[in-house]
């Protein structure tokens, strides 16, 4: 039965595709609804009248700003000589949108934007009293976020749902992202190719962009175009300034509902859109058993692979990988494991996976990547075409791995077999207010499968108030000794169980449901919330990331606003909210409420308070049942907790959690006292070299005497050598002490790790680069009574993007 759904399924999502090729994708639409210092340069003469004059967005909301179309060669070099310059229509940002409430800039930026068919210019001139204050380093695209930037953003189909943001620091680095308004996220995982350039000046600094229309989906059958758009500036100085084009409204709580339009375009064209990206693995890597003497084993490796990118029409998108390396330039940030009984979550960084990523979002993590290992080939479809937006994703898997969920703990499985993993997501907007979709993602193995299906919606109420539902079901089918993966032959008989066993030891396929109900009320000094979660005792979400079922979980919350555009604060805030949560029996498994209060001022500076009370289950006493009512403690937790971060200077940011109070210890199942911290410490030394040191401590006392004490501490320096190459040294270092004689079982006395990584990287740009690098590991633990070296590799890779 479930060959036959998997054919179904796999059948819809090439119908999807072929869809997408065909008319679907070439309907025209009806047109778009109307929405709601002295530093100038020698060589533009501001005192020539532009053409067309300047239009602030403010001053008319019925205006359209329009953007001409001026043919000539230009050169990205940040020195605005051209005389398309002269012709380009002007846009002052005049207001302070963050963190005050549309105060006049204090700083004049003027923008210069026009197209020639092909490609989008945008010239900006920033000014600035105290040009030795400016904050720009040089870095790797995308880790600007904190500098002196300019930037635009683009809603290309003008329906509020989703933008392109393009910013440049005044280096010419660039950072690029989407913004989706139906998640309510930002991630610059979306990287274009584009050409940016910058140079500070004794009165500020001059950016200059070159964007390809290609790189963004719209409608190119329309000939007057009007888009989404807004011209950003931030600001950072004792208080990080976003400086707009246009004011803000806190009563919306929809931000791209306010951008205002920009119109031209006519002759606006995307070209071939192809990219072919021819990719080369070389590497060498050892291994060995660290317990006995045996010799290091080699394992050579010569990969050649296939990228390809390619926009089919204007609104449609295909990205295809064939024998990709997906394995991980960066490291993971180490995470404290030790008490934690559920899995933890790793964000994705490989570009197959990341690239327009978005389009496959719901309110639920449905599609996790991370769970796809080593796949062979993947390809992926996204696009959107009037009121359809969709997505489709297709990907092997030399492994299979996913996670079995439970209400007390989570654990991951993992078959030795290959898997076909797939998603499919697409929405409907039936108007700017209200959106429908359908979700379903798959995964198929030998003797294993699940299937996922469910459908959402979205509606703005008004500008304040949004309500979100999605329904989900689940066909799940487990190898039938998967069980004994987590026991072995000890649980046999029933009782010697645990919650993991139980909740894979299925001798046939089952079926499981999944809600969500979200509210939120948003205005400028309040907001409130009402959510509902359910995941009954059989929904699996094989290719997402849910850790939990057998849980329904109710909230209330909300927040109170004061807000200071003068003075050393901007703003202060309390925020809280009340959770309770039971399994499918109605029995209680958790009870919380938490109080903040928090305030934001000078020196990009935030401090935030908090009191937990939570009464939460432990262990159960008899693992071989799912009870909790009298096979389980109830324990009472107290906490407090305090958060402090602060720029005060272009070259340093701080930041600590610490919480401290009750703890409940899971081994053991027991009430202790924990301190935790999180601290961070990001150093620049110049322009060119930034040393990031984050450091993890967690201590828990369990009656009276020490129980364990962990640190981890990650450390990261770079050179960037300029806005292409830098060199990167990783060093991650675990270190954990367990006092043996306060638990009920055997533990090692101290387990201790410690990799290092050095990496040379070179980036044309986002398809063409160069990685050399190489790693090392060592462990000690059990019978090791120092550090030794278990693995080590040197690597390197090379991919070129050949554009058409």
């Amino acid at each position: 039965m479930h060959t036959y759904i998997y054919s179904v399924r796999l059948g819809v999502m090439m119908l999807l595709i072929l869809w997408s090729f065909s008319g679907f994708a070439s309907t025209t639409p009806a047109d778009d609804a109307e929405p709601d210092s002295q530093a100038t340069q020698d060589n533009i003469n501001t005192d020539q009248p532009q053409k067309p004059q300047t239009v602030p967005f403010a001053t008319a909301a019925d205006s359209e700003v329009f953007i001409p179309n001026l043919t000539g060669a230009v050169s990205v070099d940040a020195a605005l000589d051209e005389p398309q310059w002269e012709d380009a229509t002007k846009v002052t940002l005049d207001f302070v949108t963050q963190p005050f409430n549309n105060t006049a800039s204090p700083v004049k930026t003027t923008v210069y934007v026009f197209e020639d068919g092909e490609t989008l210019y945008v010239g900006f001139i920033a000014e600035d009293p105290d040009p030795s204050a400016i904050s720009a380093f040089y870095r790797d695209r995308d880790q600007i976020w904190s500098n002196d930037l300019v930037g635009i953003k683009l809603d290309t189909f003008n329906n509020e749902r989703l933008a392109y943001q393009f910013f440049i620091n005044p280096f010419g680095v660039q950072a690029d992202a989407i913004e989706n308004e139906m998640t309510g996220s930002e991630t610059d995982s979306w990287n274009a190719i584009w050409q940016s350039s910058g140079r500070i000046t004794e009165s500020g600094y001059v950016v200059e962009a070159a964007i390809p229309l290609r790189v963004m989906n719209f409608n190119e059958a329309k000939d007057k175009k009007v888009w989404g758009a807004e011209f950003v500036r931030f600001y950072p100085r004792e208080d990080r300034l976003r400086l707009s084009n246009l004011p803000f409204d806190r009563d919306n709580a929809c931000t791209l509902c306010q951008m205002g339009d920009v119109a031209g375009f006519d002759q606006a064209s995307q070209g071939n859109n192809l990219a072919l990206v021819p990719t080369l693995v070389l590497g060498q890597s050892e291994q060995r058993d660290v317990y006995t003497d045996s010799p290091w084993q080699d394992e050579t490796t010569t990969e050649a692979g296939l990228d390809v990118k390619w926009g089919i029409t204007p609104q449609v998108s295909l990205q295809a990988t064939l024998n990709p390396d997906f394995s991980q330039v960066e490291s993971d940030v180490a995470q404290v494991s030790i008490n934690n009984t559920f899995s933890l979550y790793y964000d994705e960084r490989r570009p197959f996976f990341v690239e327009n990523a978005g389009y496959f979002s719901t309110n639920q993590t449905l599609v996790y990547t991370r769970n796809i290992n080593a796949p062979d080939y993947g390809a992926k479809v996204t696009g959107q075409v009037d009121a359809h937006t969709f997505g489709v994703f297709l990907a092997d898997d030399t492994s299979t791995r996913f996670i079995v969920p439970g209400n007390l703990s989570s654990s991951v499985a993992t078959l030795d077999t290959d898997s076909i993993n797939a998603a499919l997501r697409y929405r409907y907007d039936y108007s700017p207010d209200f959106s429908v979709g359908f979700v379903s993602t798959l995964r198929d193995a030998d003797d294993y499968h699940n299937y996922v299906s469910g459908v959402d919606m979205k509606y703005r109420l008004t500008g304040q108030d949004t309500l979100q539902a999605q329904w989900v079901y689940s066909d799940t089918q487990y190898p039938f000794t998967l069980f004994q993966d987590f026991c072995g032959n000890a649980c046999l008989n029933s009782e010697d169980s645990n919650e993991t066993v139980l909740r894979t030891r299925y001798p046939d396929n089952f079926g499981g449901q999944s809600w969500r109900v979200n509210y939120l009320h948003e205005q400028e000094d309040w907001y409130f919330r009402a959510d509902h979660y359910a995941n009954d005792d059989d929904f699996r979400a094989d290719l997402g990331f849910e850790t939990k079922v057998d849980f329904h979980r109710s909230l209330l919350g909300g927040g109170y606003m004061w807000w200071n555009d003068t003075g050393w604060w901007n703003r202060i805030r309390i925020n809280g909210d009340w959770d309770i949560t039971h399994n499918d029996a109605g029995e209680l498994l958790e009870r919380e409420v938490e109080v903040y209060a928090s305030i934001r001022g000078t020196m990009q500076s935030f401090f935030e308070i908090g009191h937990l009370q939570r009464d939460r289950v432990g262990l159960r006493f008899d693992p071989s049942v799912l009870s909790v009512e009298g096979n389980t403690d109830m324990f009472a937790e107290k906490s407090y907790s305090m958060y402090v971060e602060s720029r005060p200077s272009p070259y340093l940011f701080v930041s600590t959690f610490v919480r401290a109070g009750d703890q409940v210890d899971f081994a053991n199942n027991r009430l202790g006292e924990q301190i935790y911290t999180e601290s961070q410490v990001d150093t620049n030394i110049g322009r060119h070299t930034q040393i990031r040191l984050r450091h993890t401590y967690s201590d828990l006392d369990v009656e009276g005497d020490p129980l364990f004490t962990a640190r981890l501490t990650d450390v990261r320096m770079t050179y960037q050598f300029n806005a292409r190459q830098y060199l990167r040294l990783i060093m991650a270092y675990s270190n954990v002490h367990r006092n043996q004689s306060n638990y009920t079982f055997d533990v090692d006395n101290r387990s201790r790790s410690l990799s290092g990584q050095l990496l040379y990287s070179y980036k044309l740009n986002p398809l063409t680069k160069f990685f050399v690098g190489v790693a090392s590991g060592a462990v000690e633990q059990g019978q090791l009574s120092s550090l030794r070296e278990r693995e080590r590799s040197v690597f390197m890779k090379f991919s070129y993007a050949w554009l058409r």
